[in-house]
């Protein structure tokens, strides 16, 4: 396609994963939503790979190594061949932007070439990092001494001077500060979300009946052994159903997930479905009463605004913006260095009768619809990328 063609300023993104790819995550929801709410501002390039986040095949259906149009973007899906140093360098200069957006901090491709490219000035774009919560301490305890190398190198370079933060709330903000010493700027941005529905689609509550949604990438951090580990705990009489829908990312954190599983007493059920596509979260969270995520760390949470906008309180740690949940009766936010507390939860959401879960479940719509109502994040935007 013709690059020389300017109409509007150009930002072009760095994701390693990007749609029709799903196994990613939030990630690809908070570029995808970026592009959709200021396409109209902005001329975007998404840089990203033309596979599936641990997929060795690409995707069926989409050239690769050239610049597609799709969904108000131009797209580049490298191939291993385009994922070098000459040849991403070759696109910036080809692109020209005025705005590069890294979508994340580690990606060999993805970050450390974009950022180092700034770094010699083969590219005058302004740079913004969003560490993704890629700088929380539950993210930087996951091979702790490469990432220690990474910052060090990044801070002996010089790098962080040459570019602005982007956080998602205050304690990001504190942490891209803290890791990235002498940083322009750190700008705090909360995500674009999804549109909540006109109103939740109510599912009814039994006493003693509880259905949980897990949605999310089965991580160490994400933290699911930690839920399946408590569930043992859950009183007799509540029978407990728990539906676990992700990526395995890793193995033998899935092994140990599952012989925790195998040692559930009968009330307990755990059901593993695999990842699904984004378009599927919300019925899928419909037939659920609640979401569940004790997550170490979230910058945000698309899957918990997913759950919110649906009307279904989530039960999550205290390690994302989403706090102060049951003063709104949205759910609960709950620290996890006190175990006891989450099955004290699971307990009382248990024994809720359908009246009292009703009033739960309108309050978490009314906290995803409020968030969208009272948001000028547009504006924010703009302000970023200008």
């Amino acid at each position: 396609m013709e690059l020389n063609n300017r109409k509007l300023k150009r930002i072009l993104i760095f994701v390693d994963w990007y749609e029709p790819g799903f196994k990613g995550g939030g990630p690809i929801r908070s570029v995808a939503n970026i592009v959709y709410n200021l396409h109209d501002r902005y001329e975007f390039f998404i840089f990203t790979s033309n596979r599936d986040l641990g997929e060795t095949m690409p995707y069926k259906n989409i050239t690769a190594d050239v610049w597609t149009s799709a969904n108000n973007a131009c797209i580049f899906y490298a191939s291993p061949k385009s994922l070098s140093w000459s040849a991403i360098s070759s696109q910036i200069k080809s692109v020209a932007p005025d705005f590069i957006y890294l979508n994340g901090m580690y990606a060999k491709y993805y970050a450390i070439y974009p950022l180092l490219i700034k770094r010699l000035n083969i590219t005058a774009a302004k740079v913004i990092l969003a560490p993704r919560g890629m700088l929380q301490s539950g993210a930087l305890q996951f091979k702790p001494a490469k990432k220690k190398l990474f910052l060090k190198l990044f801070s002996l370079l010089s790098i962080p001077r040459r570019i602005v933060g982007h956080a998602t709330d205050e304690q990001e903000k504190n942490d891209i500060y803290k890791h990235l010493p002498g940083i322009r700027d750190v700008v705090i941005l909360s995500n674009f979300s999804s549109i909540p529905k006109a109103e939740p689609l109510p599912v009814n509550k039994e006493k003693n009946i509880l259905h949980a949604a897990f949605i999310s990438r089965v991580s160490p951090k994400k933290n699911l052994l930690f839920l399946l580990l408590l569930l043992k705990e859950i009183k007799s009489s509540v029978n407990f159903h728990l539906t676990v829908i992700g990526n395995v990312e890793d193995e033998e954190y899935w092994e140990q997930c599952k012989n925790a599983i195998s040692q559930l007493p009968p009330n307990i059920v755990v059901n593993y479905k695999g990842p699904i596509n984004n378009n599927e979260v919300h019925d899928i969270l419909n037939q659920h009463h609640i979401f569940v995520l004790p997550t170490l760390g979230e910058n945000f949470g698309h899957a918990i605004f997913e759950a919110l906008s649906a009307g279904r309180p989530v039960l999550i740690s205290d390690q994302t913006p989403w706090r102060n949940l049951p003063d709104v009766k949205a759910g609960w936010d709950l620290p996890l260095s006190t175990a006891s507390a989450f099955v004290d939860a699971l307990n009382d959401i248990g024994e809720m009768d359908d009246g009292t879960f009703q009033v739960w479940s309108k309050g978490a719509w009314q906290l995803a619809n409020d968030y969208i109502n009272k948001s000028d994040l547009k504006d924010q935007y703009l302000k970023l990328f200008s």
